[in-house]
């Protein structure tokens, strides 16, 4: 029997769940069927401050899942924000930030396989010191409409992709439409990443590292690949080849 490798995957934490009144996880269903689908063995974090637990369950693992969710705390990446901005911004989840900005660091120092989608792409451009558009229709004049939540498993706009990414390759495309979930997005690029597609208003897409060498494998995509994959099969490589990666590690 194949071994299947074992995926951390992150969840949202919500102030009540549907057993009881408690501080609960919550996570789409999709992220685990993905992986599934393509071979990997998804296990939910739990969501822990805890150094040691945290590099306990990296280590446990042969590759890193960081999934979508809700605001990243402004303090991790701006020291001040305008009222106006303020303003936009919506629910956050710290116990999540703090435990994720500590993963990823243990992800880089374990160096595992790293697939991060939507909140986690941006949570991945904060760790590595980047910052954050805090509200992408105040900050940008004339964008797109990247919020379309009544057509989240559906392609909504098309995104460019450098020809010579990583990601152009998996996904044997250099334009191609994808669905649009979010109000926030990358604003400066971490020093370690790349920008590898972009949206036609200049919204950041996708990212992976300069050095590839530095992880086995690194894909960053605002977009939300789980909800496509069945009915668009370009990005059934993506899933496949973190697997893929995620075994060999």
């Amino acid at each position: 029997m194949r071994v299947r490798p074992l995926i951390l995957v992150t969840p949202c934490q919500q102030g009540h769940g549907a057993e009881f009144s408690d501080a609960s996880l919550s996570l789409s269903n999709r992220y685990t069927q993905a992986l599934a689908d393509h071979g990997g063995m998804p296990v939910v974090m739990p969501l822990t401050a805890a150094a040691e637990d945290i590099a306990q369950c990296v280590s446990r693992a042969e590759g890193v899942l960081l999934t979508g969710g809700e605001d990243v705390e402004p303090k991790h990446y701006a020291s001040d924000l305008a009222p106006a901005l303020a303003e936009q911004m919506g629910p956050t989840e710290p116990a999540r930030d703090v435990l994720e900005l500590a993963l990823i660091a243990e992800v880089f120092r374990q160096r595992k396989p790293l697939l991060c989608i939507c909140r986690g792409h941006q949570m991945l451009n904060v760790a590595l010191g980047g910052t954050l558009i805090v509200d992408i229709p105040t900050q940008i004049a004339g964008a797109l409409s990247h919020k379309q939540m009544a057509r989240k498993m559906e392609p909504v706009h098309d995104i460019m992709l450098a020809h010579d990414s990583q990601l152009a390759a998996l996904l044997a495309a250099e334009r191609l439409g994808v669905n649009s979930t979010h109000h926030q997005a990358v604003d400066r690029v971490a020093a370690p990443l790349r920008v590898t597609a972009t949206a036609s208003d200049g919204v950041i897409e996708a990212m992976e590292l300069k050095d590839a060498a530095a992880l086995p494998f690194l894909q960053s995509v605002q977009f939300h690949p789980e909800r496509l994959y069945e009915r668009h099969q370009n990005f059934a490589a993506l899933f496949r080849e973190f697997v893929n990666a995620c075994a060999r590690a």
